[in-house]
């Protein structure tokens, strides 16, 4: 038989555990969903320059960190975007806002994609939130309760996560406690790719692609701005068209902006926050 294989020039083997996770999210979560997506071009150009002040601050923000905070902003005003669907037509609006994203750690010799997750993103400043994304990415697994927890939970049987998996679909007690995402944000941007369109586990799932130079025209001349394309992937079960567009319109808005009277930073030097009358170069 072993011969027989290397004759076809093909080698067998098992899925590796490590990837369960993200498989029975989307076998259980995105199977009956109905995907429409949304294309949108965003100029980054103010969170650019705000994030290269902070810098200069001492601050290190991703473009990750302005995306989770303008999309929990943008759920706010539309909660169509933040409700799920239970069985016999009931559907159900979660009231508080929680960034889900995705996290690539190598587990073994394998990489494991992971579900992180930052509560009340819409609230918490930009700094608090890329201290929370370099936790998920760098810290220990196992001192990262999520993703420990996540990662016990590949090692149960099969039937068991699916079944807890379906419960959450069923009853939102669950699905808060496994998945408490609103919405899902997924960047393959680091490796140069232009955008993504990840499955749809939540009603709303944003996929982005790398922030770059494009020529743009601006008051009928043309520039060069520095544009990421952003794709929604939503459940058109539970949102129509016309209210996701709006939806991503008012993100687009935030982060080429509007978010600046959200924006809170911090004092470097006192650790008090920046009023701003104290931080009117920042916001210029």
């Amino acid at each position: 038989m072993e011969e027989e294989d290397k004759a076809l020039s093909f080698t067998m083997g098992k899925l590796p555990r490590p990837r369960l996770n993200v498989l029975d999210i989307i076998h259980v979560y995105s199977k009956d969903a109905v995907p429409t997506y949304l294309f949108c071009d965003v100029d980054m150009g103010w969170a650019e320059e705000v994030r290269q002040k902070l810098k200069s601050y001492g601050q290190k923000v991703t473009i990750t960190a302005f995306l989770l905070k303008a999309i929990g902003i943008a759920q706010r005003a539309h909660p169509e975007s933040r409700t799920a669907l239970l069985p016999w037509g009931r559907t159900v609006t979660f009231n508080n806002i929680v960034a889900g994203f995705t996290v690539e750690r190598v587990i073994g010799k394998h990489p494991a994609v992971f579900f992180g997750a930052i509560a009340n993103p819409d609230t918490k400043t930009v700094e608090e939130i890329a201290n929370e994304l370099r936790n998920y990415a760098e810290a220990k697994i196992e001192t990262v309760p999520r993703l420990d927890e996540q990662h016990k939970f590949n090692k149960t049987p099969g039937w068991f996560r699916q079944f807890v998996l379906w419960a959450g679909m069923h009853f939102p007690k669950v699905r808060l406690k496994f998945m408490p995402a609103t919405f899902g944000l997924s960047s393959l941007g680091k490796f140069g790719m232009t955008g993504l369109i990840p499955p749809c586990v939540t009603t709303s799932t944003i996929g982005v692609g790398e922030v770059e130079e494009r020529a743009v025209v601006r008051d009928g001349r043309i520039e060069i701005r520095p544009m990421v394309t952003i794709i929604l992937n939503f459940d058109h079960r539970l949102m129509d068209g016309a209210p996701a567009a709006r939806f991503m319109s008012d993100v687009k808005k935030l982060l080429e902006g509007g978010m600046e009277n959200y924006i809170q930073m911090a004092n470097c030097a006192s650790g008090e926050e920046m009023s701003l009358e104290k931080r009117p170069a920042l916001l210029n």
